[in-house]
C-alpha cells in the first residue's frame, strides 16, 4: 500500500497517539516506546511533569530519567511506567513520568514505599526545580 493511503487509513487520532509515545518505558531498559493502555475501572493514572536542574538532554538529565525509571518501575504496584520528553509548545515543562495503579490502595502503597521515599528525598528534592502532579481515574 502506498504511504499516503496508509496514513489516510490510519487516521489522525492514531497518528496523534504515535506522536505522544514515551521516551522510555518499563518494558525494557532502552529508549523503546510502547502504546498507551486504556485504564480499567478503578485504576489510577499518576503523572508528573517536571524540570530538572540539569541541562535538557545532558548526561545528568538522562541519568536522572533512567534512575527514576529503574527505581520506580520496579516497585511491585507500579504498572505501565513511562518516561516522556515534552514536545508541546503550550507548556514549558521538560519531562514527564507516568504510571498506572490498580486502585487507591496500590497508589498509597507506592507513595509510602521506602524506595519511592528515598528517591524523592535523595534525587527528586535535589534535582527537580518544579513539577506538576496529576492523578486521573477513567469515567
Amino acid at each position: 500500500m502506498e504511504r499516503r493511503k496508509f496514513f489516510t487509513r490510519l487516521g489522525i487520532g492514531t497518528l496523534a497517539t504515535f506522536a505522544a509515545m514515551p521516551l522510555m518505558s518499563n518494558n525494557s531498559n532502552t529508549m523503546e516506546s510502547t502504546l498507551p493502555v486504556p485504564l480499567k475501572n478503578g485504576e489510577i493514572q499518576h503523572m508528573v511533569i517536571f524540570d530538572l536542574r540539569h541541562e535538557k538532554g545532558s548526561a545528568l538529565a538522562e541519568k536522572f530519567l533512567k534512575d527514576g525509571q529503574h527505581i520506580l518501575s520496579n516497585l511491585p504496584v507500579v504498572q505501565n511506567f513511562q518516561v516522556f520528553n515534552q514536545v508541546s509548545l503550550k507548556n514549558d515543562y521538560s519531562y514527564g513520568f507516568s504510571m498506572v495503579f490498580a486502585d487507591k490502595t496500590a497508589y498509597d502503597t507506592y507513595n509510602n514505599h521506602p524506595n519511592h521515599a528515598t528517591f524523592v528525598e535523595t534525587r527528586w528534592k535535589t534535582e527537580v526545580t518544579r513539577f506538576l502532579e496529576i492523578d486521573f481515574k477513567s469515567i
